[in-house]
């Protein structure tokens, strides 16, 4: 009777974890030079496949360049002396709802939008220090001193 209990348990608690658990927003695709993650108080050296998070800043080196896939299939690509931060990132990968927001500090950003901004106008904005980019499905590349 005790290992019934231990598994109905187990079984309920399952959901829980998986819903306590991070929504991935993309991973790296492209890793060259000196690429660091800041997530929380920790500065994690990026590789490729490592995935991203609402709330990673994304720092590249004098040597560094990045290029990230989003869920919604958004490609990003950093140049050298980048700070970029994913502000928020929700995606429905059924119905392609979603919200996409993110802030270039410094650097030079390329961007091709993904299903969220094709979707929803509206849905994906860049800030930059002296601006705020309203996309509505498109490529563009944006620089920030």
């Amino acid at each position: 009777m005790g290992i019934r209990k231990l598994i109905v348990a187990a079984s309920l608690a399952l959901p829980l974890l998986a819903a306590a658990a991070p929504q991935s927003a993309g991973m790296f695709k492209r890793v060259e030079g000196e690429v660091k993650v800041q997530r929380g108080e920790q500065q994690l050296p990026a590789s490729v496949g490592m995935p991203l998070y609402a709330a990673d800043t994304v720092l590249t080196g004098r040597d560094g360049a990045a290029g990230i896939t989003f869920d919604d299939n958004t490609l990003m690509s950093l140049g050298p002396s980048a700070k970029f931060v994913i502000d928020r990132f929700q995606f429905n990968s059924t119905t392609h709802d979603g919200a996409f927001e993110s802030t270039l500090r410094k650097g030079r950003l390329a961007v091709v939008s993904g299903k969220i901004a094709k979707h929803q106008q509206d849905a994906m904005k860049v800030r930059t220090p002296s601006s705020v980019l309203g996309v509505r499905g498109t490529e563009f590349i944006v620089e920030a001193e």
